[in-house]
């Protein structure tokens, strides 16, 4: 057996029939991060002229090192231990020769998964047996983070779309279900977008996503070549949104009338009831008088409509996956990435998709501020999470991985200047 570098039409035809496998695992991934200083390769284990495992190998582009990662970890069999010793003993022997000190890989080789109440479905009886059995072979394990500090996220949050439509949404949070039956009356609109529209994304998450616009261009340029991306966004029809709030007003208003003509009618009795909810309907219809006033000022000043969220949807093989969303903060009111989300999970179950990966998300069983909304908001659809083994390091060439890690501050230096 031998490690060769595989052309593009050879990685697609193993990629494409491999079983579990990740978007993030394709020769289109690959090319979209050549623009993104990295460089790639698609190597493949073989024997007797037949590919037997296989992997997307970036190398990060550094003045004085190249250190190489694996993207969802190797396409191969990990329950088949021969193979992966030697695929393990190949690929060192190969990335030594071009002097990459060594590669990072984050397998899907899940330890557990948690239902939306964070209680445990599944814990993989082999996880033990398969983690040591990978550091035998040279892998250090770096830990079982909890956050995003690893590659790629530790956990998932996705969602099963093998049954009924009625029967995914009647399991979302009840909550949840009120903001997007909201957001549809509201007059939001899920509109498929082109590509000239992609900077809608953009400036919504360009404060905190590292990558360039040209990065977002290139996602849709590359993925777009064999039909594996969509790219959606939510517009508000703020003409539509203020005739709903004067309906509202208008409803409000005849309830605030009736109980009036309530208390007018029992005068001189005892009508403690009826007053304190005249006070809560009245504070209610004060409410919706400030939104009103806040639409007539919308429609004014975005006559067009307003977008309010946008996001990316990869589809590769079975599984709909949503690689990059973001929303307008100033429209949050709106819950426009509720509806968005539903409306997809929606029309990607009627497609036959098997599952709705809702993108990575931090551990469920850890309070942490930050992140706890970006939790619910994921959970709250009925997803079930799914923790996977995180991130595994192999040396491949140690006298240079020495020199790397002794120059660490140096470095540091350096990339400050």
């Amino acid at each position: 057996m031998y490690i060769k570098e595989l052309s593009n039409t050879e990685f697609n035809l193993f990629t494409d029939k491999f079983k579990d496998s990740s978007i993030y695992q394709t020769s289109e991934y690959g090319f979209i991060m050549n623009t993104q200083n990295y460089s790639s390769m698609f190597l493949g284990l073989i024997d007797d002229n037949k590919i037997l495992a296989a992997s997307l190998i970036l190398i990060e582009k550094n003045q004085m090192f190249k250190y190489a990662y694996a993207p969802k970890g190797f396409l191969i069999d990990y329950s088949n231990k021969p193979l992966v010793e030697e695929f393990t003993n190949q690929i060192k022997k190969f990335l030594n020769k071009k002097k990459i000190i060594a590669i990072k890989i984050n397998p899907m080789i899940i330890k557990s998964s948690y239902d939306y109440r964070t209680n445990i479905m599944h814990n993989n009886p082999n996880f033990d047996e398969q983690m040591e059995f990978l550091k035998s072979l040279g892998y250090y394990h770096l830990g079982f983070n909890n956050l995003f500090e690893s590659f790629k996220p530790r956990f998932d949050a996705i969602i099963n779309l093998n049954e009924p439509i009625t029967t995914l949404f009647g399991r979302m949070n009840k909550n949840f279900k009120n903001k997007v039956k909201g957001a549809d009356k509201n007059g939001i609109r899920i509109i498929k977008g082109l590509d000239n529209e992609i900077n809608y994304l953009y400036d919504e998450v360009k404060s905190k996503y590292p990558r360039d616009k040209e990065y977002f261009e290139n996602v849709l340029y590359f993925f777009k070549k064999r039909n594996m991306i969509d790219y959606y966004y939510a517009k508000l029809d703020t003409n539509e949104y203020l005739i709903n709030v004067q309906r509202k007003y208008q409803k409000q208003l005849e309830i605030c009338n009736k109980i009036n003509a309530k208390l007018f009618k029992n005068a001189g009795k005892s009508n403690t009831k009826i007053i304190n909810n005249k006070i809560y309907q009245e504070n209610k219809l004060n409410e919706i008088k400030n939104e009103l006033i806040y639409a007539t000022n919308l429609l004014k000043n975005k006559p067009d409509g307003v977008v309010l969220a946008s996001m990316l949807i990869t589809k590769y093989k079975d599984e709909v996956y949503i690689y990059m969303d973001g929303f307008d903060k100033q429209y949050k009111r709106f819950n426009a990435k509720h509806l968005m989300t539903w409306k997809l999970i929606e029309k990607y179950s009627k497609e036959k998709y098997k599952r709705f990966n809702l993108g990575g998300m931090t551990n469920p069983n850890i309070n942490n501020e930050k992140y706890n909304g970006l939790n619910e908001f994921k959970l709250s659809f009925n997803a079930r999470c799914v923790e996977y083994i995180g991130d595994l390091e192999l040396i491949t060439n140690m006298p240079l991985y020495n020199l790397y890690r002794n120059s660490k501050p140096i470095r540091y230096i350096l990339k400050k200047r």
